[in-house]
């Protein structure tokens, strides 16, 4: 592989991701490689994903330097250019980075020489009832000792909004889309569908859609299943609901999953990738699918999805759910999908719930 641009995203809180990221300076120094930190801060202000990239100069390899957290952020700048992403494990857990930091010379060289395979992973994407915004009120709590919030997220320009279908969001999300509630003394109350059909009312602290890759993140904790990384589904769970079914459900990429919130609910925040993105209002919905686009990651190696699992979770019960409302059905089913939904196959009739 060519490698002519890279950009590096490093967890500057910590050493050693400090000094590989020299190592990585020094390589691309010596193979003429441009070479451009990708800072999520400029001016007192927060990039968005798109000026991230632009600001790294349209790069071929988006090279992490941290733990799952910061491939998070370097998966979200990667997979809006179509560039390559390369974990160096410098976490505590490390289910998505790839290579330990002693050997971060030998991946770039791997990478270099083409000796790597790429594993694409499955992205999701948003449509909203309207666009997601933060209050100011809000704003200052959610960002206190983290600097700045991500901007709101934008309108898709290559998508059609529609009455029907909602508003396309420019984001994706590799681990999962979380709705949960803003008020510790009150849970948010969501109608919740799978292709349009009214699955159950919920009423919990949480309700997060998860990819395969995002299975082993929040999902498993609030008592989600594992999911191979290889398979393609989204798993949806809700988390400390009031209800005796409190299992999750996992369906096929091409079922896309809406959450409602009800009128008698309180107000909803939304987060991507544990990002704060948003708050819904009760009437508000978002709809959650796989996203057009995938994540195209390095692996220099047979993964041993399994092994690590073994070696660094420590497998928990899952905590129960709740159900409440009735809301109409969401996805529509009178009128085509947008053109971005058209690699989903939906329902083609009306269902009587």
């Amino acid at each position: 592989m060519t490698v002519n641009r890279l950009g590096l995203v490093v967890h500057g809180g910590r050493s050693e991701a400090v000094a590989a990221a020299r190592t990585v300076r020094e390589w691309c120094a010596e193979h003429a490689v441009r070479c451009t930190d990708i800072d999520v801060w400029h001016d007192h202000g927060r990039r968005n994903s798109q000026e991230e990239v632009e600001a790294a100069g349209d790069p071929d390899l988006v090279v992490t330097l941290g733990g799952d957290g910061t491939f998070l952020r370097g998966a979200r700048l990667a997979a809006a250019d179509d560039a390559l992403v390369l974990g160096i494990d410098l976490g505590r857990v490390g289910f998505l980075t790839e290579v330990p930091a002693a050997a971060v010379r030998s991946a770039l060289d791997a990478v270099r020489e083409d000796r790597l395979s790429i594993d694409s992973r499955m992205l999701l994407t948003l449509r909203a009832s309207r666009r997601l915004e933060v209050p100011e009120e809000l704003e200052a709590w959610a960002k206190y000792g983290r600097g700045p919030l991500l901007p709101p997220p934008q309108v898709r320009p290559d998508c059609e909004v529609d009455a029907d279908w909602g508003i396309p969001l420019n984001v994706t999300a590799l681990n999962d889309v979380v709705l949960e509630k803003l008020a510790r003394d009150r849970q948010v109350s969501v109608g919740v569908y799978v292709s349009g059909r009214l699955l159950a009312s919920y009423s919990a602290d949480a309700l997060l859609v998860a990819t395969p890759t995002g299975s082993t993140a929040y999902s498993f904790a609030a008592g989600g299943p594992v999911v191979s990384p290889r398979a393609e589904a989204l798993v949806f769970t809700p988390v400390a609901p009031h209800m005796t079914f409190n299992r999750s459900v996992v369906t096929a990429p091409d079922e896309p999953i809406a959450l409602r919130v009800l009128e008698c609910s309180g107000s909803a925040a939304v987060s991507i990738d544990g990002q704060l993105r948003g708050v819904l209002d009760p009437g508000d919905w978002i709809g959650v699918y796989a996203a057009p686009r995938r994540l195209r990651a390095v692996r220099l190696g047979p993964m041993d999805f399994y092994g690590r699992l073994r070696e660094r979770m420590n497998l928990t019960d899952a905590p129960a759910a709740v159900a409440d409302g009735s809301p109409a059905p969401l996805w529509s089913v009178t009128t085509p999908p947008p053109g971005d939904l058209a690699h989903l196959t939906l329902l083609t009739a009306p269902i009587a719930q």
